[in-house]
C-alpha cells in the first residue's frame, strides 16, 4: 500500500516540469544549465523544482567548479514502481474474487 511519504512523492511527480526532469535525469547526470535548454524552463524557476526534487529525496547533487550537476536516485523510483505493482496485484485478485462491498 502507499504510505503516507511515497504520496508525497507522487505529489512532487505530479508537476509536468518536474516529471520532465526525472525523465531526463534517468537518463543522465546533468548540471542546471543542461536542464535550462532541454526544458525551456526559466532558470529560477528550474532551481525551485529541483530544491522540490532535493528535498523528496529524489535527486542526489555533485558540485563540479561553479555548476552542480544533479543525479535521479533510482532506488526511489524502483520503490514506488514496487509499490504500484503490489497495487496492480492486489486489484487484480480483488476483480478476480469479484469482492465487494453491500450498500448499506
Amino acid at each position: 500500500m502507499l504510505m503516507s511519504d511515497d504520496t508525497d512523492l507522487l505529489r512532487v511527480l505530479a508537476d509536468p516540469l518536474r516529471l520532465r526532469i526525472v525523465t531526463l535525469l534517468a537518463r543522465e547526470t546533468l548540471c542546471t544549465t543542461h536542464l535550462v535548454v532541454e526544458t525551456g524552463a526559466r532558470q529560477t524557476n528550474l532551481s525551485n523544482h529541483l530544491k522540490v526534487l532535493r528535498d523528496a529525496g529524489m535527486v542526489d547533487t555533485e558540485p563540479c567548479g561553479r555548476f552542480t550537476y544533479y543525479r535521479l536516485k533510482p532506488d526511489v523510483i524502483a520503490s514506488l514502481a514496487g509499490q504500484f505493482a503490489e497495487l496492480a496485484e492486489t486489484a487484480r485478485a480483488t476483480a478476480a474474487a469479484d469482492r465487494r462491498r453491500s450498500c448499506p
